[in-house]
Parts: C-alpha cells; sequence; structure tokens
C-alpha cells in the first residue's frame, strides 16, 4: 500500500477473529488485540484508504498496525489510533439495555402494509398481545412503529402515526417492556417517550425532522441512528453509491459527529447500516461481507436483515413467510462480525439460534 495520499480517510476491519478462551490467550500472549466489549480478540486487519485517488486496500497483522501508522506518519497516523482505539475498547453500552448483549430486538408494525406482516397488527390488541408474546420468546426490547418503511411506502401523517402506536407503546411500556419507537418524527418521538418509550429508532439518523435531534437528545434515551438512501417512496430507484461500504460508514460517522456537537453523549448511540434501505442486492452484500468495518465507529451495531427481499434474490425468489432459514444465516454471520442487536421478526427461532451460537463460540 503506497502513502501517497497524505489526506486520505482510514478504515480498519478486524480481520481473524478468536473467540472465549482462545482470544483471551492470543490477547496475552501478544498476537491478538481484543475485540472492545465482545469477548472477542482480532489478529488481523483489512487496511481500506480512501482519497481522491480512489481505494486502496491491505491486509496486516495486528502487530504491523502501528509500524505502518509510523512509517505513514502524520494525519493518517493519528487516524488509524482512532480506529484501533474504537474496536479495541469497549463501546459505552447504552443506560437502559438490560444485562449484556448480544440483544434480541423484536418487531410490531402496527400497519396496515408493512412488507413483513401485511398488516396483522394494525389492531392495537393484537399488536399488544404480539409485543408480550415477543418478550415471552426471548426478546430484549421490542420496537414498534406506526408507518410501513418498505420500498414504495406512502408516507403517514404524524398525527395517524400517534393513533396507532402510542396505545401499543403504553401497554407494553407498563408491562416492563424496554420497548424502541420506530418513527423519523419529533412529534411521534415525544409522544411515545410520554408513553413510556424507552428508545428511539429513526430509520432517517435524525435527518428527516428538522427538530428530532432536539427531541431525542433531550429525551436522556438511547438511540438508533440507521443509514438509509432516499425516501422509502422512492428510495429504491437506482440507489448509487461510490462504494456503498464505505459511504454508509462516512454518513454514519457524521450523523455521529452531528450529534456530539449538538451536546449529546456519544455513549447513547446505537448505528444501524440500514440493509435494504436505499441499496441494491449487490450494495446490500458488499455492507453485510463488511459489517466488522462499522465497529471503528465504537458504538455498538445494530442489524436488520429479517426477511428482507435480499434473501429472496440470494436464496431462490422465496415469499415473506419463507424467508427465515436466510433470516438467520444473515444474522449469525452478523454476530459473528460483532453486530450488538440483532432487529428480527422471529424472535422464538432467533433466540434458539442465538444461544447455540453463545454456546458453540467458545
Amino acid at each position: 500500500m503506497s502513502f501517497r495520499a497524505a489526506t486520505a480517510r482510514v478504515y480498519l476491519r478486524p480481520l481473524g477473529l478468536l473467540h472465549g478462551e482462545a482470544a483471551g490467550r492470543a490477547v496475552a500472549d501478544g498476537w491478538a488485540l481484543p475485540l472492545g466489549g465482545h469477548e472477542a480478540a482480532f489478529t488481523a486487519g483489512e487496511v481500506w484508504l480512501r482519497s481522491s485517488d480512489g481505494i486502496e486496500r491491505a491486509s496486516l497483522p495486528v502487530g504491523e498496525f502501528r509500524p505502518w501508522a509510523r512509517r505513514a506518519g502524520g494525519e493518517l497516523a493519528v487516524a488509524l489510533e482512532r480506529r484501533l482505539r474504537h474496536l479495541t475498547l469497549p463501546a459505552g453500552r447504552p443506560a437502559g439495555l438490560p444485562g449484556r448483549g448480544p440483544w434480541i430486538m423484536g418487531v410490531v408494525n402496527v400497519t396496515p402494509d408493512s412488507f413483513s406482516d401485511g398488516g396483522r397488527f394494525l389492531d392495537p390488541a393484537l399488536a399488544i398481545a404480539e409485543g408480550r408474546r415477543q418478550l415471552a420468546e426471548g426478546a430484549d426490547i421490542v420496537d414498534v412503529g406506526g408507518e410501513s418503511t418498505r420500498p414504495g411506502a406512502p408516507a403517514v401523517t404524524a398525527g395517524e402515526e400517534i393513533r396507532r402506536v402510542v396505545p401499543v407503546v403504553e401497554a407494553l411500556a407498563q408491562d416492563g417492556i424496554l420497548v424502541s419507537i420506530d418513527s423519523r418524527k419529533a412529534s411521534v418521538m415525544k409522544a411515545a417517550i410520554a408513553a413510556g418509550a424507552g428508545m428511539i429508532n429513526d430509520i432517517s439518523a435524525l435527518r428527516h425532522d428538522v427538530d428530532s435531534l432536539r427531541v431525542a437528545g433531550a429525551s436522556g434515551l438511547p438511540v438508533v441512528l440507521m443509514h438509509s438512501q432516499g425516501e422509502p417512496a422512492t428510495m429504491q430507484r437506482q440507489p448509487t453509491y461510490a462504494c456503498a461500504a464505505l459511504d454508509v460508514f462516512d454518513h454514519l460517522e457524521e450523523r455521529i459527529e452531528a450529534w456530539v456537537a449538538a451536546g449529546f453523549d456519544r455513549d447513547r448511540l446505537l448505528i444501524d447500516p440500514g440493509i435494504g434501505f436505499g441499496k441494491t442486492v449487490a450494495h446490500n452484500v458488499e455492507i453485510l461481507s463488511r459489517l466488522g468495518l462499522y465497529l471503528g465507529l465504537g458504538r455498538p451495531l445494530l442489524l436488520g436483515v429479517s426477511r428482507k427481499s435480499f434473501i429472496a434474490r440470494l436464496g431462490g425468489d422465496s415469499p415473506v413467510s419463507e424467508r427465515l432459514p436466510g433470516s438467520l444465516a444473515a444474522a449469525l454471520a452478523g454476530l459473528a462480525e460483532g453486530v450488538a442487536v440483532l432487529r428480527v421478526h422471529d424472535v422464538a427461532a432467533t433466540t434458539q439460534a442465538l444461544r447455540i451460537w453463545q454456546a458453540l463460540r467458545g
């Protein structure tokens, strides 16, 4: 790798992951670095440089990171040290999340037109029952949304969205469930928080509504910043990236910086690369195959792949109801890369898969 681009952006993807006792021994023996907060270690890394000259990549053992940085010098050395710090130090756990992760976030769509359930839970009583069922099946968080954000979905007024979600949020919160409000509108966030929501999940990373950053920041709650390109109604019309994995990274880093610049604690944030939101199948695959890059942002990573259309495109054109195997495969691959939260529709199956994965990783 050359060093001609002194002002290049630096990215670092951990490779050669070890878990359990093997990870601890490798760190103690000096040939691995801890993957902060994941009971894992990495023995190598893929360093990416992006500048106006293009993208360069090189794989290095962990012992070569700092010698490489010294040879690079200047801003590159500082940037690499920052990425290493975010990878090796445990990201602060957002207050309110129960115990230790990974966590499972169940999905309850109080909508007539969501892609995954087609309006099954538009009736508040059914949505409340579904949230309770998901808790019993192992969900740590229940994500309640009142606006479909599937590709091509029309916008919903804030008033209608509030009417749909508030009774559900209130009932589940009264049961002691950690409820996340899935909304991009500040007024909906405020109403849900008043009803007992303990978390905010915004597909627009607090960009859609000019008041959402202030409302989310003032709430004191954990906040998920998700990447999306365009609006739900049009986001799948020829989405374009220079490099999907890095463009998403840069966007999320910018949103983290905007949050911090507004005076709020970065330890409250989680990040989500937004699979399927303004992305082709090829973009989704590129991002999923490089999820470790996003650990370099120093925040817990949330992944939502459950039942999404890329599974059908890759796995045989299966309908939504038959995408559980692909959903689990993608979720487990994400866990292996350091994902902290899985957002899923099939809670019981994912809980079982997670327990087996935890038992077998050493």
